[in-house]
């Protein structure tokens, strides 16, 4: 990480690493990814760079914290590398949370009757603090809360068993609705940004370990879950995606390149770190 001129802050450690070697830990959003592909390519630049985290010591791999949609935008265009956030995982200020999600546009009467036909899955109504209680203690894979009545989802011996329920639970309503990320882990506290919702799927919490398994394994989450929150994150790169990919060039010179780039703009005053929590208009 390099130190701004005044020694107050580090730079994020940004560098170019190969998209073969950026392993995802959940399943990119088809929804988010489409409009993603075709905006960079009419911005012909790499807004934001995906966070990772090593997968091993010699750092030939990588888990993909945030940015699986970046990261499969940049393999459908070919690119041969891409800018990475590289964060250590094990620093406790970089915190994992939990997204549920709030759907829209579906009725919950439907999902509830194609519960009860996923192979494997339990499907039990429980009063709301005893469901919750349930989740708390991964003795659920997940809650379906729809007015009047929550149902616990139960099922899975191994996390990897259960990371396949999980993914069966969110095919039966992707596609058929939208749904938006919600922190909060009641309906009506869903309802308060969205009132449309007609059911809130909440999800338990993750251990880090677990996302590092998932990941070194193959298995993949649901999109749209894992919440990673990453302190000093690089945001607005605007990589130009032709030194993307430039494949007459080794990472080692694009890396010169990064840090020459980066430098200049230290030098011309366009960096700029926020510590207060920040809204963004314009994403």
């Amino acid at each position: 990480m390099n130190p701004t001129p005044h020694g107050e802050f580090e730079l994020p450690q940004l560098r170019f690493v190969p998209v073969d070697a950026l392993v995802p830990h959940e399943k990119h959003d088809e929804q988010r990814a489409q409009p993603l592909i075709q905006r960079m390519r009419e911005q012909g630049v790499l807004k934001n760079p995906p966070i990772v985290s090593p997968l091993d010591a010699g750092g030939s791999r990588f888990v993909v914290l945030d940015g699986a949609n970046r990261t499969t935008a940049a393999r459908v265009a070919a690119l041969p590398h891409l800018v990475v956030q590289v964060v250590d995982y094990d620093d406790e200020s970089l915190e994992l949370s939990t997204w549920h999600h709030a759907l829209v546009g579906v009725e919950a009467e439907r999902i509830r009757q194609l519960l009860d036909q996923v192979p494997g899955l339990s499907v039990s109504a429980e009063t709301p603090l005893h469901a919750h209680a349930l989740l708390a203690r991964r003795e659920a894979i997940a809650l379906f809360d729809a007015d009047h009545e929550t149902l616990v989802l139960q099922g899975g011996g191994s996390l990897h068993e259960r990371t396949e329920l999980l993914n069966s639970v969110v095919d039966l309503y992707r596609g058929r609705a939208r749904f938006h990320r919600v922190t909060g882990d009641t309906l009506a506290g869903a309802r308060k940004r969205f009132p449309e919702a007609s059911a809130l799927v909440v999800f338990p919490s993750f251990e880090k370990a677990e996302i590092l398994e998932l990941a070194t394994d193959g298995a993949r989450l649901p999109a749209g879950i894992t919440r990673h929150l990453i302190p000093w994150r690089a945001l607005r790169l605007n990589v130009p995606l032709d030194r993307l990919a430039d494949e007459n060039r080794s990472l080692a010179e694009k890396d010169q390149w990064l840090a020459s780039w980066l430098q200049e703009k230290v030098i011309q005053r366009r960096v700029r770190f926020y510590q207060e929590s920040t809204v963004v208009f314009d994403e």
